[in-house]
């Protein structure tokens, strides 16, 4: 029992398939994962830059009119609409392209899924180094956009599909600490670009072409996945990798398994296309499931921070070099956190590092508020004393996150979906996180002035319904083969099973009508 409900065990029973973890999949992993370095480094790098005084001279001047007006709200010193579509623009850029993504991963493969990530990312930080106006800023982090759309569409499956069950947590994970990486560089990156005038600004933003062209050169020397190879056709060289990617011969059953899926799902899309299949009572839980981790990602108020790390320290009474050092610090918790899922994710499971993570930030994120709604005035700084307490425990919350919503936010619904509605159902977990993340990146600065310390209470509340949709809904993956999540983990489960039938039974279709 978990929650009060009833949760079947679903690493128990399953086939366990030969071969061993090669230095090949970890090669071709990090490679991989080098598309969360991208992204990684646009979320830190977005807030540093909009603290920097050249960059808001020449782009945002009414705002930095504001900021360094003896007397206005401490608040509201940043809350501009331009300002924060700035950043947001990515993000809802990202969001178109991850539909286009779906269908370029399924025809083209996850591998040139990725390339085409790194040449998006490479033109995007071109266009936003050498900005001359805004909207030439803008159609950069447009194009910045496409490249996370497509990066974030293609690797975590990429991941997925290469790993061996019992380390694909692990594996797949290396794109969020990729991610907490970048959000570190960039924080260092700002800190340093900071003391550099005028041009600090225009160095930052340029920074982002070095993980793109990492990820184009390593794109030309990784496999393609297994299962991509067998979807399209080319099921002698699916086989071929399978041998390398597990260093043995002896893969029959495994790939036997992946043939399977990929008849089974050739079959069903003939009848139908994945986007339509969607709509089926049995794709709603892994659907169901992707969507609400991505929102739930968004609203435990993470990218808030990381976008505007800088900006809320200064908030709290920092000055400019004393906040970015402080987003620093949270940069190197971030990364050191996700180092622990890594480990923990395979042994521990899903579910407990979830469950374990909304008490510590409901505990992080209720201090942080009272705090501020009693030392932090719209006219005035707290103490130092506060000020760094604030630090603290926004680390706190940083740690528990990264070692929970953050990684497994992508790792679940990369390996819940059956083959025929893979690629077309992470497009909507990719979609519904670009979606909430410009939300969220739109609005913060806005509802900050409007909100002030109540904020974070807000997110706090966030966060006691997302531990109540763990207990109740959220199966155990741990150690499951993708290609049998149905059978493992959707037909056992409480809630979920009432989803499938059997064709022979009509109460069972009267309940799969309800699901």
């Amino acid at each position: 029992m978990a929650g009060g409900f009833a949760v079947s065990k679903p690493g128990e029973g399953h086939r366990q398939f030969n071969g061993k973890i090669t230095w090949y999949v970890w090669i071709c992993g990090i490679i991989a994962a080098t598309s969360g370095l991208m992204f990684g480094y646009d979320i830190g790098i977005s807030g540093g830059v909009t603290a920097m005084d050249d960059f808001l001279v020449l782009f945002f001047p009414s705002v930095y009119a504001r900021k360094h007006r003896a007397k206005e709200n401490n608040y509201c010193k940043f809350d501009d609409q331009r300002l924060q579509l700035f950043t947001s623009s990515l993000y809802l850029a990202a969001l178109a392209a991850s539909f286009v993504a779906s269908r370029v991963c399924t025809r083209f493969g996850r591998k040139r899924t990725m390339q085409a990530a790194s040449v998006f990312f490479l033109a995007g930080s071109a266009l936003c180094a050498c900005a001359l106006n805004l909207p030439m800023l803008i159609v950069g982090r447009v194009c910045l956009g496409a490249g996370v759309g497509f990066g974030n569409q293609a690797a975590p499956l990429f991941l997925s599909e290469i790993a061996p069950a019992h380390v694909r947590g692990a594996l797949n994970i290396l794109f969020q600490l990729n991610v907490t990486l970048g959000i570190l560089v960039a924080s260092v990156v700002n800190y340093l670009a900071s003391a550099v005038h005028p041009l600090g600004w225009r160095y930052a933003l340029g920074g982002a072409a070095a993980p793109a062209a990492v990820l184009f050169l390593g794109s030309l020397v990784i496999t393609e996945t297994p299962t991509s190879l067998v979807e399209r056709g080319r099921v002698d060289s699916g086989r071929a990798t399978l041998e390398r990617i597990r260093g043995t011969r002896d893969v029959g059953d495994e790939f036997e398994e992946i043939r399977a899926a990929c008849a089974r799902a050739a079959e069903l899309n003939e009848q139908e296309r994945p986007y339509r299949r969607l709509a089926r009572p049995e794709s709603r839980p892994p659907l169901v499931i992707a969507i609400a981790m991505q929102v739930f990602q968004q609203f435990t108020g993470i990218n808030a921070i990381m976008f505007y790390a800088p900006v809320l320290f200064q908030t709290m009474g920092f000055e400019s070099d004393g906040s970015l050092l402080s987003a620093v610090v949270t940069g190197g918790v971030n990364v050191i956190s996700t180092v622990f899922s890594i480990l923990l994710v395979d042994k521990v499971g899903r579910r407990k590092l979830l469950l374990e993570a909304c008490a510590q930030m409901l505990a992080a994120q209720a201090a942080v508020g009272g705090i501020m709604l009693v030392h932090v005035r719209a006219d005035g700084a707290p103490t130092k004393g506060w000020s760094i307490c604030i630090v603290v425990l926004i680390c706190v919350y940083v740690s528990s996150f990264a070692w929970s919503w953050g990684p497994l936010g992508w790792l679940i619904p990369s390996e819940t979906f059956p083959l025929e509605t893979r690629a077309a159902g992470f497009s909507f977990a990719v979609s519904s996180n670009m979606l909430f993340t410009f939300l969220i990146a739109q609005a913060f600065l806005s509802m900050m002035c409007t909100m002030r310390a109540f904020i974070f209470f807000f997110f706090a509340a966030w966060i006691v319904i997302m531990g109540a949709f763990v207990l109740a809904l959220l199966p155990e993956t741990k150690g499951v083969p993708v290609d049998e999540m149905v059978d493992r983990v959707w037909k056992r489960h409480w809630f979920w099973k009432r989803c499938f039938r059997d064709d022979d039974d009509d109460q069972a279709n009267k309940v799969n009508n309800t699901c």
